[in-house]
């Protein structure tokens, strides 16, 4: 679903979904890219303790192929999220914006050396020209089990607002990171009461025992009823075998919810325009 009007490129954002939870955003002079997955079809992505996943989808950007980046957003250090194609031939002076936890590994580990640690509610503003965006790291939750939890790498939501510089925020965007559903996520509304798009990260990732450690179709609607957002963008669905909940069951839940207009409909390889609300008043940066 493409969204198209007359207004300047300070009014809208160019997404292109290369695949799971990794989209490449334009805006104006800014290229940002989230989650960097690359491997190929067939081969396998390491999620800690001996478990792997059999990738199922091709991206559609091979990794040299990707137009120079401004930054990085990184939800979690898991290797469907942050792979060996990342590691190896992604620019290491590009800045990313992660978890403290996936930072410090980054940085020691893959030598990343411009890589930035947000705590929940911590922000971080970079410029372009005359392009900005402000990476605010919001509340996640992979599992629901506390020991789980304490298994699996801390994640992170992120709202990335665009605007001029010095100027107000012209588009806001909310990417949920492989979170479920939890009350603390009711903050968000409350501290950004507007949001232009909803980049959720679904699947229902299913592991050994039967532990959901992703939002399944229900849950993923069920985030969107909540917070409300202009439009909304499913991804992270279908990519591997870990994931056990189809595209098929959120659009039903949305629907469900009368939420099926606020999805845009742009499946792996294809290109979307988010514009800002007409007649929506800006927001203060």
């Amino acid at each position: 679903m493409a969204r198209n009007t007359d207004h300047g490129t300070d009014e809208a954002i160019d997404l292109h979904f290369i695949g799971n939870a990794t989209v490449l955003m334009r805006y104006g002079g800014l290229t940002v890219l989230t989650d960097p997955n690359f491997l190929h079809r067939g081969q396998y992505a390491c999620l800690g303790y001996g478990l792997l996943s059999r990738r199922l989808t091709e991206p559609a950007v091979d990794i040299g192929d990707l137009p120079g980046l401004d930054a990085i957003v990184l939800s979690h250090l898991h290797g469907d999220h942050w792979d060996r194609e990342a590691r190896r031939h992604l620019d290491h002076t590009v800045p990313v914006l992660t978890t403290p936890h996936a930072a410090r590994r980054l940085r020691v580990l893959h030598r990343f050396s411009r890589t930035a640690g947000l705590r929940t509610w911590q922000g971080l503003t970079l410029r372009h020209g005359d392009a900005q965006m402000r990476v605010t790291a919001l509340p996640g939750r992979h599992a629901a089990q506390p020991v789980l939890r304490g298994l699996l790498p801390p994640v992170m939501g992120s709202m990335l607002e665009f605007g001029p510089v010095g100027g107000p925020v012209r588009l806001r965007l909310y990417v949920s990171g492989d979170t479920l559903v939890h009350d603390a996520l009711d903050e968000i509304t409350r501290r950004f009461p507007v949001a232009d798009l909803a980049v959720l990260h679904l699947g229902g990732t299913r592991l050994p025992g039967g532990f959901v450690v992703t939002m399944d179709g229900g849950q993923g609607a069920e985030l969107a009823r909540r917070l409300d957002p202009r439009l909304v963008l499913p991804v992270h669905y279908g990519d591997y075998t870990v994931m056990r909940s189809p595209l098929s069951a959120f659009l039903a839940e949305a629907d469900a919810c009368g939420l099926g207009d606020r999805l845009v409909h742009c499946p792996h390889g294809q290109r979307a325009r988010i514009v800002a609300a007409p007649g929506a008043a800006p927001t203060g940066v």
